[in-house]
């Protein structure tokens, strides 16, 4: 039975009041509160940097609240570690993701609370209850006993998903979830959410896609510089408009770059022919000239990751050619593609992209040692001022070079990496969702820095989820379904819904 209070309205099944929480020389949480009910999903909105992840890091026990405190059926407790946390009901789901490779898809989901009898595993029991759960997430083609490193990104986070309902928890908070999903993910994962709701359970929904909170949401609780600057909005009396404008204190409106177009006499930087890998894409050509961006768009899967990788020469094309200023580059050198001017930013930028535990100057500077060393010795005094200039241009917030890459938000790492190209001068860029992750504010930013990048000379490729920051941003595009280029033309040409013909037709409409 949901407990009521006297005016007919559910008592919280969590409430934090007034949590703070300092680091050293930062106050990340300066007197947050949220309210959630059962059998809600509520919304935490905010910028990168205004104190989300903090603050479901202190939830899941991971950091200790400096002040305030946090209530469970209105009584009071200490969440001291994420062990506390589950024992009470909460699983977190984190955007970046949180599984081990090398062990299974069962072992993974029964991780810190495995199944066993004096010290026994029982292995069988564990698999066929993964296998009920992967059942009613919909992804029977998931096996339990498969290595979960094999698992692509949206595999990996079907597994994160199903370890929380392993726990029969109480509050799930699911951070970004839909973020490497395609759209028939993306619904499987909104009818799962309700079927919690439904049974009770309170999801806390951290998302950047706007569009997404309204199909989902009950409630939002908005933060803003480690304070909330409103809390408990019904999300169907709230416009998109207030709520961008509580988030970044202005009217923000999703608006890309003006195209200026690509000079007749423009040359080409990046020749690709008939380029393949194996069973994953093949006969991809395409050509991009100085001061141009093509986009890639197609579903998670499709191959546009692959294609990207395969450029840069983390994967070893088995056909084709890549060119870079009319050069052909040896497949499957990444060193190669680097002196020839080529950069990539990895779709998991924390785990291939950034060295987390190392300072924001040394991530910059990363491609560009060479450059920098004296006497076969880094000069930190140059990388610093290198990686400096980039921040203040680039509006990196926090603007100090020396703390850890790991303390930023998501869109002030996504800057990082972009910012470690621009110290490279890349002549070709090569961006895999640039703005996975990221709020309205920052995405704006970065879609301007992008096309700076092309107005300075360099040929640009994106790989996006979103059909429409594809079309917004580029000038020409790329539609790949199954591995094939179904379509190459104009963005301005095309519009989402026949990009979505393409996809799923794989053909030419």
């Amino acid at each position: 039975m949901v407990d009521v209070d006297p005016s007919g309205v559910e008592q919280p099944l969590l409430r934090m009041r007034g949590i703070v929480k300092e680091f050293p020389g930062a106050r990340a949480l300066d007197g947050v509160d949220l309210e959630v009910r059962p059998g809600e999903v509520h919304c935490l909105l905010g910028q990168n940097g205004a104190g989300k992840s903090t603050l479901i890091k202190t939830l899941a026990g991971a950091h200790q609240p400096t002040a305030g405190e946090i209530l469970i059926d209105e009584e009071p407790v200490v969440i001291a570690n994420p062990v506390a946390a589950l024992r009470l009901g909460i699983a977190t789901i984190y955007q970046e993701l949180d599984v081990v490779d090398g062990l299974t898809v069962a072992e993974n989901i029964y991780l810190g609370h495995e199944l066993a009898t004096g010290g026994v595993s029982r292995r069988s029991e564990a698999a066929r209850n993964t296998r009920k759960i992967l059942d009613r997430l919909g992804h029977k083609e998931i096996s339990p006993h498969r290595e979960v490193g094999s698992l692509p990104a949206a595999g990996k986070q079907i597994v994160q998903l199903a370890r929380a309902l392993s726990r029969d928890a109480r509050v799930v908070i699911m951070d970004e979830p839909s973020a490497v999903l395609d759209s028939e993910e993306v619904g499987n994962l909104h009818r799962i959410v309700r079927e919690l709701t439904a049974d009770g359970v309170a999801v806390v929904y951290i998302s950047h896609r706007l569009e997404e909170i309204r199909q989902l949401g009950d409630r939002i609780t908005v933060l803003k510089d480690g304070r909330t600057v409103a809390e408990s909005l019904v999300v169907a009396d709230t416009p998109t408009k207030e709520l961008i404008q509580l988030m970044t204190g202005r009217t923000v409106e999703y608006a890309f770059p003006d195209r200026p177009g690509v000079a007749e006499d423009a040359e080409p930087v990046l020749e690709v022919e008939d380029l393949g890998l194996g069973t994953v894409f093949s006969d991809v050509s395409l050509t991009v000239r100085a001061g141009e961006i093509v986009g890639l768009a197609g579903l998670v899967g499709s191959g546009r990751s692959e294609i990207l990788e395969t450029i840069y020469g983390a994967r070893r094309a088995t056909s084709g050619t890549v060119r870079v200023g009319g050069k052909r580059l040896r497949p499957g050198v990444v060193d190669a593609a680097v002196a020839a001017g080529i950069g990539l930013c990895p779709e998991e930028r924390k785990s291939q992209g950034l060295l987390l535990d190392e300072p924001v100057y040394r991530n910059i500077t990363l491609s560009t040692f060479s450059r920098i060393a004296r006497g076969g010795l880094l000069d930190e005094g140059a990388e610093r001022a290198a990686a400096r200039e980039q921040v203040e241009a680039l509006d990196l917030r926090p603007a100090g070079v020396d703390r850890n890459a790991r303390t930023l938000s998501g869109g002030n790492q996504q800057k990082a990496l972009l910012a470690r190209w621009l110290v490279h001068g890349c002549r070709v860029l090569l961006l895999d969702e640039p703005t996975r992750g990221v709020d309205v504010g920052a995405r704006s930013e970065i879609y301007n820095l992008i096309r700076r990048l092309a107005d300075d000379g360099a040929a640009v490729i994106v790989v996006s989820s979103e059909i429409p920051e594809v079309l917004g941003l580029a000038d020409r595009v790329l539609v790949i379904s199954d591995g094939k280029a179904v379509h190459e033309g104009p963005a301005r040409e095309i519009d989402e819904h026949a990009v979505l013909d393409l996809v799923m037709e794989g053909s030419v409409a």
